[in-house]
């Protein structure tokens, strides 16, 4: 069984609105229920589970209400950082999921293709996320913010969600983090330092996560040309 996940609970302030970006209206529907949407019709798939701030939680269970998802979708209260709002969604697992899939809510434009690789992967490795190769050079600054050294860019990837693990590896490396204080940029993040190795996906570049007035005309502009079959 897999489960998938979805932090949702932070303010998004740089998208200068003035309620939760995931409420934004995106294509008719809300960037929520797109990227729900995304998931919803992957078979696999048996549960999902929304982490949302508490006094979001009302709003977001009338509006999931009015869309009748065929899967059944649980909410959870977030925390203060997404870490945390994670953390608190994976205590909610049922006994029968085995794969646990986490992707951020802001991300609707995630291919089907993609999720069902990342699926597979972390069924064969363990753990696996969704990528994209850089295409732009990479250096490391000293402190002064001279450069320090060049990256190889063949060897750098831009890492997105989803990204997957069974079961047994995310919650360790979640309890780990807990109890150690220390916070992660990402889910993989946790999981290679407890010592599993994380197989990378390659993913597509229009995967983002909107974050910005600007990523949000993208998205509108990409389902567009994708419903009218340009791409």
């Amino acid at each position: 069984m897999v489960t998938a996940i979805f932090p949702a609970a932070g303010r998004g302030s740089r998208m200068k609105a003035a309620r939760n970006k995931i409420l934004l209206e995106l294509a008719g529907e809300s960037i929520l229920v797109q990227t729900l949407k995304r998931f919803a019709r992957i078979d696999r798939i048996s549960k999902m589970i929304i982490a949302v701030s508490k006094e979001e939680i009302p709003i977001i269970q009338n509006l999931l209400e009015s869309k009748n998802f065929s899967k059944p979708i649980q909410i959870v209260e977030g925390g203060s950082e997404r870490q945390f709002s994670i953390y608190n969604a994976i205590k909610k697992l049922s006994p029968e999921s085995e794969i646990v899939l986490i992707h951020d809510a802001a991300r609707p434009l995630v291919s089907t293709e993609t999720i069902e690789r990342v699926i597979d992967s972390a069924i064969e490795f363990g753990g696996s996320i969704a990528a994209v190769p850089e295409k732009n050079t990479i250096k490391i600054a000293t402190s002064e913010r001279f450069v320090d050294k060049t990256l190889p860019r063949n060897l750098l990837w831009e890492i997105q969600t989803p990204q997957a693990f069974r079961r047994e590896i995310i919650e360790k490396a979640y309890e780990s983090a807990i109890s150690d204080k220390f916070l992660g940029t990402d889910d993989s993040s946790l999981v290679e330092r407890i010592g599993y190795p994380v197989k990378i996906v390659e993913s597509e570049s229009s995967n983002i996560k909107i974050t910005t007035p600007d990523d949000l005309l993208f998205a509108k502009e990409f389902i567009r040309r994708r419903d009218d079959g340009i791409i």
